[in-house]
């Protein structure tokens, strides 16, 4: 292929470059082993060592307390849905409070809801302009035993960037897709959780940063392996860990560290997003319905002024390079998922594209 490709895909999304290059280098000969690392026992000493460092490179990149543990588990963002209600309602207090900003908040209060008396928080609304906006952090219950909040809905392209105040209530946060794009203070949280396909690595992968002192709270009936309690105990591998994924990952906080930790990312994907939003708002055949003060960073949501050319838009952006650009189902128009493997190349050469098209179909 000579075309450059790029890809919007919203999960699983791309991986960088230098990381993929380096997994085709090392997938049949792992260390001068003659094997792949998916090939190797979890626990033999060299998988072990790929392990440690993992962990010890995402806890320097989130500078990670050490009252918290590192977990990586299976079943992606939505296993954690379970896992968390699972891990935190053992004792008398059988209530949580969920801030509802979009299908995914609402998605994990809908699983929470079996396992205890949840409580849904209105976080976001359209307004009757079309704009959606955040509204004010609510008012959660003194008593709840958690507050559970997702900070970026990629369906809608809505992101909160302040953390919300839960007092003593230990929040816990679906940072799926904005883990690793921007620094955090993960002190703020009981738990934060992170299904892997959006900056971490490859899908099946989930990741839980859990507080120590929540450790003990778990129901007697929770599955093993979605128990964090004894997934600590084990270093992760009470039972065998998709273990590919979690070298992937690896690789991935290495090109983090490598190009200047969070910081640097952080103002590359600002450079992104604002570039995208500044050309869609002075167009008048391009347009983006979230409120400025909380458009994602990660996924930009747009629709053509002409919705009869949404067909034809996404064949000749593919024809052109540009993949995975049809939005969700739900919302419909078109969605780019600039996550942090995308390089701002990508970012211009879907403006180029964009700027075409609304000049050939305008």
């Amino acid at each position: 292929m000579n075309q450059k490709i790029y890809n919007f895909c919203a999960g699983p999304a791309m991986l960088p470059v230098p990381v993929m290059e380096r997994a085709q280098r090392e997938f049949c000969n792992f260390q001068g082993l003659g094997a792949s690392v998916m090939e190797l026992s979890h626990r033999g000493k060299e998988f072990m060592a790929v392990a440690a460092k993992a962990e010890q490179d995402l806890r320097d990149l989130l500078a990670i307390p050490d009252n918290y543990k590192v977990l990586f588990m299976h079943g992606g963002g939505r296993g954690q849905f379970s896992a968390v209600p699972l891990n935190l309602l053992g004792g008398d207090n059988q209530k949580a409070d969920y801030l509802l900003t979009g299908v995914w908040s609402q998605g994990a209060l809908k699983e929470g809801v079996k396992f205890g008396d949840m409580q849904g928080h209105a976080g976001s609304v359209k307004g009757e302009d079309g704009i959606t906006r955040l509204l004010p952090t609510p008012a959660f219950r003194a008593d709840a035993a958690y507050v559970h909040y997702c900070p970026n809905e990629t369906i809608e392209g809505v992101e909160m960037f302040d953390i919300p105040e839960t007092g003593d209530i230990p929040l816990v946060a679906d940072l799926s897709s904005t883990i690793l794009s921007r620094p955090i203070d993960v002190s703020r949280f009981g738990i934060i959780y992170a299904g892997a396909q959006k900056n971490i690595g490859p899908s099946g992968l989930a990741i839980a940063i859990v507080r120590d002192d929540l450790l003990d709270k778990a129901r007697a009936d929770v599955p093993a392996v979605l128990d964090y309690r004894l997934t600590a105990e084990h270093d992760s591998m009470f039972n065998t860990p998709p273990t590919y994924a979690w070298y992937l990952a690896g690789l991935v906080f290495e090109w983090l560290k490598e190009i200047g930790g969070l910081a640097e990312m952080e103002a590359r994907n600002k450079a992104k997003a604002a570039l995208l939003y500044d050309y869609i708002d002075n167009s008048s055949f391009y347009s983006n319905s979230v409120d400025s003060a909380c458009r994602s960073r990660m996924n930009v949501p747009f629709q053509l002024k002409n919705p009869e050319l949404d067909a034809r838009f996404l064949a000749e952006s593919k024809e052109a390079g540009l993949l995975a650009l049809k939005g969700h189902k739900l919302v419909g128009g078109m969605r780019a998922s600039l996550y942090n493997a995308m390089p701002i190349e990508g970012v211009q050469a879907l403006i180029a594209f964009m700027e075409r098209f609304a000049n050939t179909h305008g």
